[in-house]
């Protein structure tokens, strides 16, 4: 195993930072534009949106690390052959790094489009500047000297916040504790920071209080504020398994692609540790780690993320005439769209316990990431639920918490639980089951967070209260439709998305096809949709079927757009 590790690690590097050949080259010249820099030449900068690819023909190209507070770490010198570049280059994201010539350089430029247009065009060739990329933007974060700088007490409940939003992103950024750092205290005491308020600061210099995800992702970069006035194909609000799947197989497909979500791609899903009964991944693969490489996939095809961006409403209004939607936004803009895919999931059902809200981010989570369960090690926990997400959660936890005490209001596991997950439970011996239970009371305070709780054994009749920290909800979830209302999409009673046979005929005989829902063009996916698996794979598979089924919206709406201009609502095929 020893003298495994460092052939590992070399072959990893190798991947990392490959060496193309000039038969590589010679095909890279045909989608790129060259340029001579001279030494001293900042190509790129952190913070700043890249140009694109830079792919060095002569000279040399130093590439280094630089945080938001001006400190450098080297990490490679590229030279002719090599190439500069991350995942983030795929779709022009800010920089992550500084590229400075070192010696004058002569370097082929491929702009996001080119360079999509080229992995695309030559598979090969293709797979190993994938992979060198994802390999790229996975040592950036492992190595925490790129990206914002969070400042102020590890482990608040903000803190964790700011963490969480950028783990799920897949951003890198480091934390800086302000107790044993001076200049940082110092920058907390000039911005007026109150104890349990980070600062972030951005690869360009600036600095924020206490921000919200959002305006953290705007200062970084994340996420564009121009407005976009084209007509997009496809807008798929929800970047979870459903929503990624169907903008894989649209953008791969030729169609122009949009891709929203308020907070991070992955969906609940996610925040899995592990899904085994995933197929193809026999040893298992995480919910992150999944969603990472469909995020990646869809930008290759050329999928355009705007994440994190909350969707307002849907306006249906213009379906009739222009054959448009209008997904407005929560900052005042608007995107066209010919279809619209709902993929917004569901939001995390909150349990009716007294002060719940109040503990929410001190002591009460709603994920089980790596960040809480470090935050739990060698300590109780409770964890309420018993669907497949509660039952990877709680054997994720229970490799770091001492014990993990798993609360089910039902006899048992088995009505809502796979049973290999029931199984690795049961084989547990720090995780215990106690069904016909549920909490009841939450202790502490808001500064210093919870610090016990009480449950009650309805079948014993009897109340328990336990000195612990940390609970975890995995109640299920309510679908996230309320942005449909002002479009009027038929729902069930339970608020998620009728579509196809489970619609009452229509007067005007509009037959929506399976994943469509009430309103022609307008379709669901994933758990969302009214009938759907609520699994990862059935997400997947409908995200595939739906864009099948645009396909043919598009085609027969082209043909009856140039037929009838005024054709009603409901007459469109």
């Amino acid at each position: 195993m020893a003298d495994d590790a460092p052939s590992e690690l070399l072959s990893r590097r190798h991947q990392m930072f490959p060496v193309l050949s000039e038969a590589d080259l010679a095909q890279m010249r045909r989608f790129g534009t060259q340029q001579a820099h001279p030494r001293g030449t900042r190509l790129v900068t952190a913070g700043e949106p890249s140009p694109g690819m830079f792919v060095v023909l002569k000279g040399v190209l130093a590439v280094s690390q630089r945080d938001g507070m001006g400190r450098v770490t080297p990490i490679v010198q590229h030279g002719r052959g090599q190439f500069m570049g991350e995942v983030g280059t795929l779709s022009g994201k800010p920089s992550l790094v500084d590229g400075i010539v070192q010696e004058d350089v002569e370097v082929l430029l491929l702009l996001s489009s080119q360079l999509r247009a080229l992995i695309i065009a030559e598979a090969d060739l293709g797979e190993r500047l994938v992979r060198a990329l994802i390999l790229r933007r996975v040592a950036l974060i492992e190595a925490g000297a790129s990206g914002p700088v969070l400042i102020g007490q590890p482990g608040s409940a903000n803190m964790l916040r700011l963490q969480n939003f950028l783990s799920r992103n897949g951003e890198p950024y480091h934390v800086v504790d302000a107790s044993q750092d001076d200049s940082a205290a110092a920058l907390m005491e000039q911005y007026g920071a109150a104890a349990g308020e980070p600062l972030a600061v951005c690869p360009d210099g600036s600095v924020l209080l206490n921000p919200s995800d959002t305006a953290l992702a705007r200062c970084m970069g994340m996420v564009d504020t121009v407005d976009h006035d084209d007509l997009f194909d496809v807008a798929v609000v929800g970047a979870g398994p459903a929503g990624l799947s169907t903008a894989v197989y649209a953008a791969s497909e030729g169609l122009r692609v949009v891709v929203l979500d308020c907070r991070a791609y992955g969906g609940q899903a996610g925040a899995s540790a592990r899904i085994e009964n995933y197929l193809g991944f026999p040893t298992g693969i995480s919910g992150g780690a999944l969603a990472g490489r469909a995020y990646v996939q869809a930008q290759k095809f050329g999928a355009e993320m705007l994440i994190p961006t909350e969707v307002q409403s849907l306006d249906c209004a213009r379906i009739g005439r222009e054959r448009e939607l209008i997904v407005r936004l929560t900052d005042g803009r608007r995107l066209r769209a010919r279809t619209v895919v709902i993929a917004s999931g569901a939001r995390y059902r909150r349990p009716d316990v007294p002060r719940l809200k109040e503990f929410e981010g001190r002591g009460i989570w709603y994920w089980a990431s790596a960040l809480e369960a470090t935050m739990c090690a060698q300590t109780e926990v409770v964890l309420v639920g018993g669907g497949n997400s509660a039952g990877q959660a709680a054997v994720f936890l229970s490799q770091h918490a001492s014990k993990v005490h798993m609360l089910v209001r039902g006899p048992g596991l088995a009505a809502s639980m796979s049973r290999y997950l029931i199984d690795r439970i049961d084989a547990t011996p720090n995780i215990q089951l106690r069904p016909h239970t549920e909490i009841i009371r939450l202790h502490g305070d808001a500064p210093g967070g919870l610090t016990a709780v009480t449950w009650r054994d309805h079948r014993a009749g009897v109340d328990d209260e336990r000195a612990l920290r940390n609970v975890f909800l995995f109640v299920g979830a309510d679908p996230e439709t309320r942005w449909l209302e002002s479009c009027k999409v038929a729902v069930d009673p339970h608020g998620f998305v009728l579509t196809g046979i489970a619609l009452r005929a229509s007067p005007d005989g509009f037959r929506p096809a399976p994943l469509e829902s009430s309103i022609p063009g307008v379709f669901a996916v994933g758990d969302v949709r009214s009938g759907s698996v609520k699994r990862v794979g059935g997400a997947i598979g409908e995200g595939a079927a739906a864009v099948a089924q645009i396909h043919q919206y598009l085609a027969t709406v082209g043909a009856s757009h140039s037929a009838d201009q005024s054709l009603p609502v409901g007459k469109i095929r």
